[in-house]
């Protein structure tokens, strides 16, 4: 007696096999994929500590004074999409109590801009699209590469111009999310020159000197989600100072602190967004890929069985009755 398949047999059978096909397509493909830099980032991260600060108004250092950087980093998309890669508009201001109140960057006691174009797989700075300073290198800046490793990195440093290496310290957590730590320290480094009246650094008689600036690093504290690495928790002891030109001693303070850190909110935050994104690696890279198996499977079996099966044509029953 011939038999045929239903057509929800071979359904069901189509449809087991598809989803068996796509769980190594959401593992082996999809996901790796998944894994790159957003270009779409709006996102604002506020340190604060206490320290000490030159006062350019009274000309003198106050010291216990709480300071305040705040870094806005923006995504240019369009530039973003246009070039494939990840490009970021970074506003970091520093503020001591007077110019906080004041709201504005450009009143604030300093305020650099930057211009951070990276490769979204790897996260390595790419010398294009207006990128600025054009010499930014390392692995990590604000952020780590995905799928952190427990060893040093290569951190850029844009008080200093160059990179630091950061040592592998173990793991930390951050409201309860867990991370790796990454810690280093910059000795007494020259970063520049600033033109200052000759009194300020013991050379009275010279008026106008350009002083050399003087920048260290007591401690540079960062804990990062190890899937997205991203920044949880960061941390950072700045002392920049002015030396006369050809000094060897420091004569000015300009600004210095044991430690700057995130703020509760911040970190907060931070975990927030690590934890969406990790949650979404996870549904591409495990959850969809289990599900799409344990699916495809039953649905691949009960689809076979039924096309074994098959059913029998109406008049066929109908003539043995």
């Amino acid at each position: 007696m011939r038999r045929t398949a239903s057509p929800y047999a071979l359904v069901l059978l189509g449809l087991g096999v598809f989803l068996l096909v796509l769980a190594p397509m959401l593992a082996w493909y999809v996901e790796p994929r998944a894994e790159r830099t957003p270009t779409d980032v709006n996102i604002t991260s506020v340190f604060t500590g206490r320290g000490t600060y030159f006062d350019q108004q009274e000309l003198k250092e106050k010291s216990g004074q709480k300071l305040t950087v705040t870094r806005r980093v923006l995504g240019d998309v369009a530039a973003g999409e246009r070039t494939g890669r990840a490009v970021w508009q970074v506003s970091q201001t520093i503020d001591n109590p007077k110019t906080r109140k004041l709201d504005d960057p450009r009143k604030s006691f300093q305020w650099t801009t930057e211009r951070l174009v990276t490769d979204r797989k790897t996260n390595r700075p790419v010398n294009c699209c207006a990128a600025r300073p054009r010499n930014i290198a390392g692995e990590a800046y604000l952020k780590w590469p995905f799928d952190v490793e427990k060893r040093d990195y290569s951190w850029w440093d844009s008080s200093l111009g160059a990179t630091v290496p950061l040592h592998y310290k173990g793991r930390a957590k951050v409201h309860g999310h867990e991370g790796l730590r990454f810690s280093g320290t910059v000795p007494p480094t020259r970063a520049g020159t600033r033109q200052v009246p000759g009194v300020l650094v013991d050379r009275p008689r010279s008026g106008q000197v350009n002083a050399e600036e003087w920048y260290s690093n007591a401690g540079l504290d960062f804990i990062v989600d190890q899937r997205t690495g991203r920044i949880l928790y960061a941390a950072t002891g700045p002392k920049m100072v002015l030396r006369a030109p050809g000094g060897k001693t420091d004569k000015v303070t300009l600004l210095e602190s044991d430690k700057l850190e995130f703020t509760d909110r911040t970190q907060r935050e931070a975990v927030a967004l690590a934890e969406d994104d990790n949650a979404r690696l996870r549904t591409v890279g495990t959850t969809a890929p289990v599900g799409a198996v344990s699916a495809g499977g039953v649905c691949a079996a009960a689809g076979a069985v039924l096309v074994a099966r098959g059913r029998r044509p109406k008049s066929a029953a109908g003539a043995e009755g």
